[in-house]
């Protein structure tokens, strides 16, 4: 590891571009990219150039709000809708690698997708999945027996996802669906 990053650094990364680091655990940094969202690296593994530091702490009248103030307020308004999603962390082997998908025409150009990326995608996903279980559950109009069927394609959904438990750092995290 060549440098440790704290919360607050802007800083530049060779596949992502320019990002934030918003969280830093003990073996990991959360980084807030401007086109790719929201990634989890592993610290060991995670290469970037520092582009400026961003003050922690409020320090005089010209700088009223601190990162960490602002932090607070956007967890606090995304956590009250409903929009804060859990950090769910990708399987260890997967860390930096890409997924290719490669056409059957050998012609016709490979498409690489970063696996963090991909696993953000499918994160997101589930979490949607959820607000609608609950959307659903607590909707006024809807019968029991309405609730239920729905409910239903929902499990069925997530048993499709289940193909997707591989890239899962955690089985608690896995998608189950009939079986589990």
């Amino acid at each position: 590891m060549e440098k440790e990053f704290t919360v607050g650094t802007r800083i530049d990364h060779e596949k992502y571009g320019e990002g934030v680091i918003i969280g830093a655990g003990v073996s990991t940094y959360d980084v807030l990219f401007e086109r790719g969202g929201k990634l989890q690296f592993n610290k060991n593994r995670f290469q970037a150039t520092v582009i400026g530091e961003v003050a922690e702490e409020a320090t005089d009248a010209a700088q009223p709000i601190s990162v960490k103030m602002l932090l607070e307020a956007v967890e606090a308004v995304l956590d009250r809708s409903g929009a804060l999603q859990e950090t769910v962390p990708l399987g260890e082997r997967w860390l930096g690698g890409t997924m290719i998908l490669q056409p059957a025409n050998k012609d016709l150009k490979a498409k690489e997708i970063p696996i963090e990326v991909f696993f953000h995608k499918i994160v997101m996903l589930r979490d949607r999945l959820r607000v609608l279980e609950q959307n659903i559950n607590s909707h006024q109009k809807l019968t029991d027996e309405d609730k239920v069927n729905m409910q239903q394609y929902i499990t069925r959904i997530y048993g499709s996802l289940t193909s997707f438990n591989i890239l899962f750092g955690e089985k608690d995290q896995y998608f189950t669906g009939t079986g589990g």
